[in-house]
């Protein structure tokens, strides 16, 4: 059975993309610890960051970092956090997202309910800050 990441990837389930190339994507989490919490996540679905492809490990954090300078343009964050944690879902998933202190890497104290019009806020301002740095051709629309 497919993940639910392969669900959102295939469009089998709604996702709010910020990101798109033939091996990785980035989309918004359901459950940001912050306002700007975006999941990026290869195409293939492994399991464990360990079991990744060198390369396609070097791509996912590659893309990270883009999507990290754009959260941090969007959100005026001091940091941005990144995490692998892998026990929610068994498809391997690099955490992103604006930091303000230690507490925010607590993935526990992630908004279980988080307005839709927020998200979409938050898609909308990571795409823009993708878009003026130069990422156009990958960002999703």
């Amino acid at each position: 059975m497919a993940s639910v990441f392969s669900m959102i990837i295939n469009g089998d389930l709604p996702g709010r993309f910020v990101w798109k190339d033939d091996d990785v994507v980035a989309f918004l989490t359901i459950n940001p610890v912050t306002a700007g919490h975006v999941l990026v996540v290869p195409r293939a679905e492994v399991d464990h960051w360990q079991n990744l492809d060198a390369d396609l490990f070097g791509k996912l954090t590659t893309v990270s970092q883009t999507i990290g300078k754009a959260v941090t343009t969007a959100f005026d964050a001091p940091r941005v956090g990144l995490l692998i944690a892998g026990l929610e879902v068994p498809h391997v998933h690099l955490h992103v997202f604006p930091a303000w202190d230690v507490q925010t890497f607590d993935l526990a104290l992630a908004d279980k309910d988080p307005a839709p019009d927020a998200l979409d806020d938050a898609a909308a301002r990571i795409r823009t800050a993708l878009r003026d740095q130069g990422h156009g051709a990958n960002v999703a629309d």
